[in-house]
This record gives structure tokens, sequence and C-alpha cells, in this order.
């Protein structure tokens, strides 16, 4: 007499690898199959993968150098930090044998933007050969105008969007550079649906923000900057590494981002010299080459 069968058992999917019990958190729909190394969200689909990346700015490449507590650090953990270090000593050797490192040429270059940026109050500081921001720089100074034309990257931290802008002149303000993005008017069509939070709050909800370099990691503070004057003006006094990188946020969603001055702990008179330690979008040691 044959034995009476249970219930099924649950089967796994063909090839034996178990699928995630996570919805897919673009669809809401569908069950997970994939999940983004960077961000580590939920996908179902190629579809919702390249609709995940393009809401979010997200490239897909897990970050290396993302921070991962004792209790989580595995053996693999480990390898990939000795990896990446490897790769960190061989594009820095890589760039001290760049011929572009000894060029005479480069040098003056350098040293003529630093002097100009100086009389003009402006600390300014280039990366050596080889880091992205001292590849990306483009900006350039015009002795018959005697008008710096900067290289400016505009960060929109709430809709996770990052802008490049090239040529902007130093006497521009910044109202006027940020129109094309956040006035309602003015603004791009395909910028002003990615940046819709921004052009539906009151514009004196938004705040131009910059990253004070020469502070400790754990003591991150920003300048509030004035959008109804110059780029010149605004970045007088200021430490700028290769390009400035400003920050527009909202005063209602800001979080952990903090005003110099606003913690009620520290003033702005010794805010440039805390610290010794310099810090940057890059890791690596920020030199003032010579």
């Amino acid at each position: 007499m044959a034995e009476q069968e249970g219930p099924a058992s649950p089967r796994l999917p063909s090839g034996g690898r178990k699928m995630s019990l996570q919805r897919c958190e673009t669809c809401s729909k569908e069950e997970a199959k994939y999940r983004c190394p960077r961000c580590m969200k939920y996908s179902c689909s190629l579809l919702c993968v390249k609709k995940h990346k393009l809401a979010l700015s997200c490239n897909g490449v897990r970050d290396k150098t993302a921070f991962i507590s004792v209790n989580e650090f595995t053996d693999l953990n480990l390898l990939s930090d000795y990896r990446f270090l490897e790769d960190v000593g061989r594009t820095a050797d890589a760039a001290a044998r760049h011929p572009t490192m000894h060029s005479p040429a480069t040098k003056r270059l350098l040293y003529y933007l630093r002097n100009k940026a100086r009389k003009c109050n402006i600390d300014l500081r280039t990366l050596p050969v080889g880091f992205t921001k001292r590849r990306e720089n483009s900006t350039t100074f015009n002795c018959m105008e005697e008008k710096f034309y900067w290289h400016l990257k505009l960060i929109f931290p709430h809709c996770h969007a990052e802008y490049t802008l090239k040529g902007v002149p130093d006497d521009k303000r910044l109202a006027d550079i940020l129109k094309p993005y956040i006035d309602p008017v003015e603004s791009d069509p395909v910028v002003c649906q990615r940046l819709r939070i921004y052009i539906m709050s009151p514009q004196s909800d938004v705040q131009i923000l910059m990253k004070i370099e020469n502070r400790k990691q754990n003591s991150v503070r920003y300048n509030e900057l004035d959008a109804s004057r110059s780029l010149l003006d605004n970045l007088k006094g200021k430490i700028i590494i290769e390009y400035p990188t400003l920050f527009v946020v909202l005063k209602t969603l800001k979080k952990d981002m903090v005003i110099l001055g606003q913690d009620g702990s520290e003033s702005a008179e010794n805010s440039d010299s805390e610290s010794s330690s310099l810090s940057s979008v890059e890791e690596g040691e920020i030199r003032d080459s010579a």
C-alpha cells in the first residue's frame, strides 16, 4: 500500500537558487531578483534597475570606502580593503610617472592660477596629477578681463542630483547661476522635473552651502553663501580645493549639514585654522603643488 503524501514542500526555482523574500523597491509588485551593490536597493527586472539608477543617480558600482561596522566586518571586507589600497598605490605611482607631473608649463599655469586667486583673497589649492578633481578642473583666468572663469559643481542632495558647470564668470550672482535649475519659469523642463522639490519650495527656504575644507573629518561644517552676491564675493576668504562645490539644500530638510556659527560652539574666525589636516572629496593627501 502506497504511503499518503504530505503537503507539498516549497520548491526552489530551477538551478537550486533561493529567491529573495524582498519585494522590488521600485515597483513594489514583483519579487526581487537583484540587489544594487552600491545603494543596496532591491529590484525585480532590468527596467526597475534602470529606473532606480535614474531616480537616485546611482551608478551601481560598489562603494569601496563605505563605512562597515566591526560587527559586520568579514574576511571579504578585509580582502576588498587590501585590494583597494593596492589600487591606490598603483594610481599614485602612475601619477608620479606622468609626464604632466614634471612639465614646467603645467607648474607655471598652476602657480599663475593660485597667485591670481591669492590676490582675490581666495586660498586656491591643487591636487597632485592623477586625482579626479585635478583632471576635471577647467578653471581659467582671463588676464584681459582680470576675471576667473570657474569650473563649478552644483549638488542637490535632496534629489541625489549633481551638475557640472564650466566657464562660470566670477562676477555672476549665485541666484543667476541657479536660475536654470530651480527657477519655476526659467528652469529647463527636464531638470525641473528632477528638481521638483526645490521648485515647489519657496525661494526663501533654499540655502547655498559650501563645505569648509580645513577641518577634521568628525567635525564637518559648512559656510552659508549669499545668493544675491557674486561668486567671487562668496569665495573670498575661503579655501578652495581645485574648484568650488556648492550644496543647494532646503532649510526644512537638511539634517546633518551643520552651518558654521549655528551650532553655538564655534566662531568663524578660527574655522580655517582649527586643523592642519584638509578634507577632500577624494581620499589621499592634499598637496599645494609647487
